[in-house]
């Protein structure tokens, strides 16, 4: 499920973001469409850095947290768990400790739900 624009082809996503407020959906999509558009940096490092940037943020928590859904982006553009538990655990030195580790509690949960729904789709 590898997209060229990981925001402009994703329709699920899309439909999340307007189902929190229709106009923040639609500039959500045209904005950072726009940004996932360039071409130098691919988009599962794309996908990866704002799994990062939400630790830096302490973005995953809450209906709607941005974690759970880059974590989602993320192995939709081909991450595996394994390489966003390394990424938490760098993230330790950069973020800090307690930033991560509250993130490591929400990837368990961003997992299950994800794993339901390969389960349900298949």
């Amino acid at each position: 499920m590898v997209y060229k624009n990981a925001v402009v082809e994703d329709k699920e996503l899309q439909q999340a973001l307007s189902s929190i407020n229709p106009k923040f959906g639609d500039f959500c999509t045209r904005v950072a469409g726009e940004a996932w558009g360039l071409p130098l940096i691919d988009q599962k490092t794309k996908a990866l850095i704002t799994v990062a940037i939400d630790v830096a943020n302490q973005d995953h928590t809450g209906p709607g947290n941005p974690f759970g859904a880059h974590v989602n982006m993320a192995l939709k553009q081909g991450a595996t768990r394994e390489e966003i538990e390394e990424l938490l655990v760098f993230m330790c030195v950069y973020a800090g400790f307690n930033k991560a580790a509250g993130c490591f509690g929400a990837l368990n949960e961003v997992f299950k739900q994800f794993e339901a729904t390969v389960v349900a789709v298949n």
